[in-house]
């Protein structure tokens, strides 16, 4: 029952649990699937050369491709399995990474002056207390490349048993509820794109409003400016 449901723990042994999966797919995600949009989207708002944490970063394969594009990438992920397979993986890198939740980050006032968080909000138990620690740690004009998913993602599977009462670690929202809680911190859009599954032609979304256009999305994909 949810009275006995201890978030932090369950989000982290479940996404230990995950670590093999995820090893074995983030690289196809981020070269060719779902996310290889995110790099050159991200390029076109932050400098090369800024300190960018990547919150969520699992297996660290979106870390190692910020530093490809000449960023200072710190990775951040609740996991410990997941931390402990990125610092394997990316030994001889410049990168750093380390264990950390979202619900309280052992990371300085303004510390960072982008923020990478893909998919990473709907795994927080009150999302908008995990948006006020990342907007906490950038500095100021600093931006935020915020990935959340759309109603078509598979993922949000996770959180189905909530219907039933029980705890579930995924903490769906709509990206249009992300916008939302993002103005009202006082946050600005400068940019977003659409992901989507296969069979969603370009011809199909362009007379479609945003709001639709997000309807049939897999993921959202938001820049926002603090």
């Amino acid at each position: 029952m949810k009275n006995n449901f201890e978030w932090h723990k369950e989000v982290e042994r479940q996404w230990d649990g995950r670590a093999d999966f995820w090893n074995e797919n983030s690289k196809t995600m981020w070269e060719e699937g779902s996310r290889k949009t995110i790099i050159p989207f991200l390029q076109k708002h932050i400098k090369p050369e800024s300190f960018i944490t990547d919150i969520g970063c699992g297996d660290g394969y979106g870390s190692y491709k910020l530093h490809e594009a000449g960023y200072k990438v710190t990775g951040i992920d609740i996991s410990p399995e997941m931390i402990e397979r990125a610092k394997r993986q990316f030994k001889d890198v410049e990168l750093t990474f380390r264990q950390g939740d979202l619900a309280g980050l052992d990371v300085e006032d303004e510390s960072y002056d982008a923020i990478m968080a893909i998919n990473c909000l709907e795994w927080t138990e009150v999302p908008a207390d995990a948006l006020k620690e990342m907007k906490r740690i950038l500095r100021p004009g600093g931006k935020m490349c915020i990935g959340v998913l759309g109603p078509t993602a598979a993922p949000r599977i996770n959180s189905y048993r909530r219907l039933y009462g029980e705890g579930v670690i995924c903490n769906t929202m709509m990206p249009w509820e992300f916008e939302t809680m993002t103005q009202e911190m006082g946050l600005k859009v400068l940019d977003g794109h659409g992901v989507y599954k296969r069979g969603v032609t370009d011809k199909q979304l362009k007379n479609l409003s945003k709001e639709l256009q997000q309807a049939l999305t897999f993921m959202w994909v938001f820049m926002l400016e603090k």
